[in-house]
Order: structure tokens, then C-alpha cells, then sequence
């Protein structure tokens, strides 16, 4: 009988399920996310060399559309082309992915017993993405205890991916890379090299000036008689 692997997201948590399922269990863990879109820019886009014999208009435009696609590899998601990104395998994570796939090569059934919530339905989608959509059975099982009834009762009603959650992350992570690398450089050009923008950052900066403002503003008025 082949076993069947199980991937946690904490080391600690691994050892815990995996006395509570048994020896036909594998558990192991995916130390949290293991890919991301890329941090590096791409080179695979040369930058832009003055075309001979064309107008000032022209060449505007070409170069206006050349550092448009060198912005989109940079960011690793391509906001013109149904927000098509490239996910990459983070480099710290190439170890542990590559021991999943040892553990999982001789296993007919992959469950994904990420953590119950957003990040978590992210990961399991990319370990089933990374490790092969094809080539296994994949079931998504969720518990909130670490309890052997919780873990038990999980495996009994093994659920698929929730896309919606797994949309929901992308959407955030897509928010935060654009946001980013559209302000940062702004911030760059008008006040100084080195700041960043970014899609909570910036709007708790906001926020934490208009209250220094209004303190700032503030007179005092003596209501006593």
C-alpha cells in the first residue's frame, strides 16, 4: 500500500499531525511560501538603443513601450495581458521543494494542510503548482486545533482549493508589486533616492499625517465659566 503525503506549513506542527496519522502518512513541511512573483529585474529585455531615421515622435513612442515592458518584467505580472504573472521559485525554498518531491515520488495522494486562511489556500495552490497538478491526487484539508479528533474528522471530508481565496491573495499580491514599483520611483524623482510607496505603507503615512496636521492646527478653547 503507497503512502500518502501531507504538507503542513510549520516544521513543529509536522511532527505533531504525523503522530496523530499514522505510518501510512507522510507529513512534511513547506517551511510557508515557496514561490513568489520575482524580487530581481528580468534581462530578458534589453534597454532601449536609438533607432536610425525615424522621427522624434517615433522614437518616443518605441521607447515609451520598451520601458513599459521592462517595468512589466521587473514586476513579474503583466497588468496589459489579463494580469498574466510569473511565479518563480523563492531561492531559500529550492531545498525544501526539492525534498517534497523526493517524499512525494512515490505517492499516489498529496494532501495540502496549509494553514485555514488566505495565505495558506495560496500556498496550497502553489505547492500543487509546483509540484505537479498532473501528476497527483490532491485533496485541501482545514482544521483551527491541532487536536487528533480535528485532524482526524479533516481527513475524513477532504475539500478542493478555494480559487476564490487563492484570487483574493493574488489580487493582494498583484496590489502590492504595482503600487510599489509604480510610487516608488515617483518618490524617487521628487524627493529622494531610497523611499518606497507601498499599498499599506503609504496609506497609514497619510493617514498618520492629516492626524499630525489636525493636532498641529488644533487651538484650545477654555469652556469653563
Amino acid at each position: 500500500m503507497s503512502k500518502s503525503l501531507v504538507i503542513v506549513e510549520s516544521p513543529a506542527k509536522a511532527k505533531t499531525i504525523s503522530k496523530y496519522l499514522g505510518p501510512n502518512y507522510i507529513v512534511e513541511s513547506s517551511v510557508g511560501h515557496i514561490r513568489d512573483l520575482p524580487k530581481k529585474a528580468s534581462s530578458d529585455v534589453k534597454r532601449f538603443t536609438t533607432p536610425k531615421n525615424i522621427s522624434p515622435e517615433e522614437k518616443a513612442r518605441l521607447k515609451s513601450i520598451n520601458e513599459r515592458k521592462r517595468l512589466i518584467r521587473r514586476m513579474g505580472i503583466d497588468p496589459d495581458n489579463g494580469w498574466e504573472a510569473v511565479w518563480q521559485i523563492i531561492p531559500e525554498k529550492e531545498k525544501v521543494l526539492k525534498a517534497l518531491k523526493k517524499a512525494a515520488k512515490n505517492c499516489e495522494h498529496i494532501y495540502l494542510a496549509t494553514d485555514l486562511d488566505r495565505e495558506g489556500e495560496a500556498i496550497a495552490w502553489h505547492l500543487k503548482e509546483a509540484l505537479g497538478s498532473e501528476k497527483y491526487n490532491y485533496s485541501r484539508v482545514r482544521f483551527n486545533q491541532i487536536t487528533k479528533d480535528a485532524i482526524n474528522e479533516s481527513f475524513l471530508d477532504p475539500k478542493e482549493i478555494d480559487l476564490d481565496l487563492v484570487k483574493a491573495y493574488r489580487a493582494r499580491r498583484f496590489l502590492d508589486k504595482v503600487i510599489g514599483f509604480e510610487l516608488s520611483p515617483l518618490l524617487w524623482k521628487k524627493i529622494a533616492r531610497g523611499l518606497s510607496a507601498g499599498r499599506v505603507q503609504s496609506v497609514a503615512l497619510r493617514l498618520l499625517d492629516e492626524r499630525e496636521r489636525s493636532i498641529q492646527e488644533f487651538i484650545p478653547e477654555d469652556f469653563g465659566k
